[in-house]
């Protein structure tokens, strides 16, 4: 069940992100501006921050095993139509659609997680399973971007096509609903009623996604346009990050559950966030060599508090309404992080990329008085 539910988040993750890597061709070769090529990869994002709270609507009314299959079948279709299309208006249109389809992974592989596996063992399990979004991202750095600038846009959109399709067959052979408990008014109560946590916890996920998605989008055309790096050396480091992302969030999993506290490590997370871009951004501006091995540090710390916020959310929300509290979470998410990649890219074209990235950590730091560590619950089944 872990493994294929990290599958399905992992392909996901490669359809949502994956167009990032585009930016850089886009740019270059097809002759968009930067804000433009921002704005056709954050396409997926806008479409799954439509759809997200509706797929857990579904999850909690018709179970997460039909919510993957049917959503990673669409997602697959939505992204080899893609691969067909021209122009930025109609990759726009199918990544809007394949992102749409993804956000069925984000609320029912969690909630397969959180239902399988007791609450002292869950943070360990949610830091695997949210392995795979920057594993997902390292397969897009590693492909699309090479990909994209050998054989074109349209070969690139081929890889979020591929990975749905893997991951559909994967899911429909072994995964199960989870157990309920049974509906009573206690387990299916409102989470949201006269209890602001949830919100806390879903203002600062949206906060600390501003230097995540920052990160992600723009440290390859970071490389490669202020570097001098090759596309291919690029990709390659991006992924090397992403793979150090996804052990950090298994480490914050396994702290969680030691320290019996999601929240705790949560606002831990969010100073190294400041601190990391701040000192990135100091880098980069200096142009110390050190600037690269910051965003590796960076790239880590940055994607860390996504596990820890999402097993929080749906242990509060409970068995029978965390579809849509988790879809909440997310749409909040992406919500912020489909505006960074064009408003950042405005921002790089004014003030530079260390500006840009030292700016980052301004979030982080309005996050931390708002890690809500006083009114954290023990965890309890989701």
């Amino acid at each position: 069940m872990l493994g294929v539910s990290t599958l399905a988040q992992m392909a996901s993750a490669v359809a949502m992100h994956g167009p990032a890597f585009l930016i850089p061709v886009l740019h270059t070769r097809e002759g968009l501006s930067l804000a433009t090529a921002g704005l056709v990869a954050a396409a997926p994002m806008v479409g799954v921050m439509l759809t997200l709270v509706a797929w857990g609507v579904v999850v909690d009314r018709r179970g997460e095993r039909l919510v993957l299959v049917g959503g990673l079948a669409a997602t697959a279709v939505a992204a080899a139509s893609s691969t067909l299309a021209d122009g930025p208006l109609c990759w726009g249109v199918f990544l809007f659609l394949a992102g749409a389809a993804a956000a069925s992974a984000n609320a029912a592989s969690g909630r397969v997680v959180v239902g399988w596996f007791p609450a002292e063992r869950r943070g360990l399990a949610m830091g695997i399973r949210q392995m795979a979004q920057p594993l997902g991202v390292a397969v897009a750095a590693v492909t699309m971007a090479v990909l994209a600038e050998q054989h074109g846009i349209r070969a690139a959109l081929a890889v979020p096509a591929v990975a749905a399709t893997l991951a559909c067959v994967a899911v429909a052979m072994v995964v199960k609903d989870p157990p309920r408990p049974h509906r009573s008014v206690e387990t299916a109560r409102n989470p949201y009623a006269g209890d602001r946590t949830l919100a806390r916890i879903h203002g600062v996920s949206m906060l600390l996604v501003v230097p995540q998605f920052l990160v992600w989008t723009y440290s390859l055309v970071w490389l490669v346009s202020d570097r001098g790096w090759s596309a291919a050396a690029a990709g390659t480091l991006v992924a090397v990050t992403q793979v150090c992302g996804a052990l950090g969030r298994i480490a914050v999993g396994q702290l969680s559950d030691s320290v019996g506290s999601r929240m705790r490590p949560l606002r831990w997370v969010a100073v190294a966030v400041v601190v990391s871009m701040a000192l990135l951004g100091l880098a980069a501006g200096q142009d110390w060599g050190v600037a690269v091995a910051l965003l590796v540090v960076a790239s880590t710390v940055t994607v860390a508090d996504n596990g820890l916020a999402f097993t929080a959310v749906a242990e509060r929300a409970g068995p029978f309404w965390s579809g849509r509290a988790l879809g909440l979470q997310n749409t909040g998410q992406f919500l912020t992080a489909a505006a960074v990649p064009p408003l950042a890219g405005i921002l790089v074209t004014w003030t530079g990329y260390a500006v840009t990235f030292a700016s980052a950590s301004a979030f982080a730091l309005v996050a931390l008085p708002l890690v809500p560590v006083r009114s954290e619950q023990a965890p309890r089944d989701g």
